[in-house]
C-alpha cells in the first residue's frame, strides 16, 4: 500500500536547551607541556525528573578536541544535549586532547512521579479528533514500539541500506499545520469513548487479512486527505479510531463512509493497546491498514506530545524502495525485490549518538530527534524516502520545522541489527 504524501517541504530536527550550574572537571590523565583540556561546568537541568520527562545536560569546556558523554549518549559537540533516562543515571563527560583527558559527572534522578498517564492504558486521553493523550502511551512499556534501542547493535549492512535510502537526503515531516493542496497535512485520528456505537465495515480488497467488524467509527471520523471544502480526494484515506475505555485501536485503509452509517474499506485491523499480543486476530504475513502490517497510530508524531518535550516511543517513516522481507514487529512485506541493500518492512533506524542536537531548535524538534535517538524509527510503508509520519495540528510551526531541521540527513542514522528477519 503506497501512501499519497503531501509535499510540504518540512524537515525534522531536535535540540537541547542550555542549563546552568554544574560540576568541575574531575580526574583524568594529562601530558605535561601542552594545553590541558578542562571542564568548567557540567550540569543537568532539571536534575530531578519523573519517568518519561527529559533533562538537558549542559557543559563548558576548553582546549578539548573530543567530547563524549556516557552512558548512551556518545560523542557530542556544542554545549548541551537532551537525555530522557528511564532510571536514575549518572552521566560522565569526558574531554580529551593530545595532552590528556579529564572527566566530570552529573546525575539525573528519575522518580516515579505522576505523568497523568501510563503505558498500555488510554484512560487519561481526551476525547475528539486529534485529542491529547495526556501521557498515555499505546502498548506496555516492554513493547517493541516503546523499546529503548539507544545501545542496540548496528546492522552489518547498515551503510549499504542507508545509501539506498539516501545518505544526503534530509528528513521530511509528513505532517504540519494548515492545508496543502486543499487537505490537512498528516494522518488524523479520533479518540472515542467505550460507548461509541459500532458500525458495519465492508472490506473490498483485503478482507481475508482484515479483522472483521463492527468498528466504533463515528460518522465524522477524519479521513486522511479529506478536503474541508468537500472536494474530491484520493490517496490512502486512512481512518484511525482509539477507544480509550477499552484500550483498542481500529484502523482502516482506503475508507469510504456510506449513507447508512457503515463504511467500505480495502483493509482493517484491530489492535489491543493494553497487551503485547498486539493483534490477536492477525497472522504472520498479513497486512493491516499499513503495508508493514503494523499499527499506524503508535508511530505518529503528535503535537501535544512533542510540545511536552518528550516522546516515549518509536516513530514511523517510509522508504521509496523496500525489500521482500520484514522484521518483527512488522508482519508483511510490500515489494518484490530481494535486494539486501533495500530496507525490509519493520526495519528500525536510530539517530547516531554522535549527532549533536542543536540547542537552538524548538522544543518540538528536540523531542522528535531525541525520540529518534532513544527509540528510533520503523519502516512502515512504501513512500517518499525519509518521510516521517505525524498527525495534522494547527499548532505546528511549519516554517520553523523547515528552518531547524533541513540539515538532518540519512547519513546521520544507522540501521539497528535486524534480528528475526523474515524472507520468502
Amino acid at each position: 500500500m503506497n501512501h499519497t504524501h503531501y509535499l510540504l517541504p518540512l524537515l525534522l530536527g531536535l535540540a537541547a536547551c542550555g542549563g546552568d550550574g554544574g560540576s568541575d572537571g574531575g580526574g583524568g590523565t594529562t601530558t605535561p607541556g601542552a594545553s590541558q583540556p578542562s571542564i568548567q561546568s557540567f550540569s543537568a537541568t532539571p536534575a530531578n525528573i519523573t519517568a518519561g520527562q527529559s533533562s538537558t545536560l549542559s557543559w563548558q569546556s576548553s582546549h578539548a578536541t573530543s567530547l563524549s558523554i556516557s552512558p548512551g549518549v556518545g560523542v557530542v559537540s556544542g554545549n548541551s544535549v537532551a537525555v530522557a533516562p528511564v532510571t536514575t543515571t549518572t552521566y560522565t563527560l569526558t574531554a580529551s586532547n593530545a595532552a590528556g583527558t579529564v572527566t566530570a559527572s552529573t546525575t539525573v534522578t528519575v522518580g516515579s512521579g505522576n505523568n497523568n498517564g501510563s503505558y498500555g492504558s488510554m484512560a487519561a486521553a481526551s476525547l475528539g479528533i486529534g485529542a491529547a493523550l495526556n501521557g498515555s502511551i499505546p502498548f506496555p512499556a516492554s513493547n517493541a514500539w516503546n523499546q529503548d534501542i539507544s545501545a542496540a547493535a548496528v546492522d552489518p549492512n547498515s551503510t549499504n541500506i542507508l545509501t539506498t535510502i539516501g545518505l544526503t537526503r534530509g528528513l521530511h515531516p509528513d505532517f504540519g499545520a494548515g492545508l496543502y493542496e486543499g487537505a490537512p497535512i498528516g494522518i488524523p485520528y479520533v479518540v472515542v469513548a467505550g460507548t461509541q456505537a459500532k458500525v458495519n465495515i465492508r472490506f473490498t480488497a483485503y478482507g481475508d487479512e482484515s479483522d472483521p467488524g463492527p468498528y466504533p467509527v463515528p460518522g465524522n471520523a477524519p479521513i486522511e486527505g479529506k478536503r474541508p471544502d468537500g472536494g474530491a480526494f484520493d490517496g490512502d484515506r486512512h481512518v484511525l479510531v482509539v477507544d480509550k475505555d477499552n484500550n483498542r485501536l481500529y484502523e482502516l485503509y482506503r475508507a469510504f463512509p456510506q449513507s447508512d452509517g457503515s463504511w467500505n474499506a480495502d483493509a482493517g485491523a484491530v489492535f489491543h493497546l493494553d497487551s503485547n499480543t498486539v493483534r490477536p486476530g492477525g497472522k504472520p504475513g498479513w497486512t493491516s491498514a499499513d503495508a508493514a502490517g503494523l499499527p499506524i497510530f503508535p508511530g505518529l508524531v503528535r503535537y501535544d506530545e512533542a510540545a511536552s518535550g518528550t516522546i516515549r516511543h518509536a516513530l514511523r517513516f517510509t522508504v521509496s524502495q523496500s525489500r521482500r522481507a520484514y522484521v518483527p514487529p512488522a508482519t508483511h512485506w510490500a515489494a518484490s525485490s530481494t535486494d539486501p541493500n533495500r530496507a525490509p518492512m519493520g526495519m528500525r533506524v536510530r539517530l547516531k549518538a554522535s549527532y549533536a542536537i542543536p540547542a537552538s531548535f524548538s522544543t518540538e524538534s528536540r523531542a522528535i530527534l531525541q525520540a529518534m535517538k532513544t527509540y528510533g524509527m520503523i519502516v512502515a510503508d512504501n513512500g517518499s524516502n525519509w518521510y516521517v509520519s505525524g498527525a495534522p495540528d494547527d499548532r505546528w510551526n511549519n516554517d520553523k520545522l523547515v528552518r531547524e531541521l533541513g540539515s538532518v540527513k540519512g547519513g546521520d542514522f544507522e540501521v539497528i541489527r535486524m534480528d528475526g528477519l523474515v524472507t520468502p
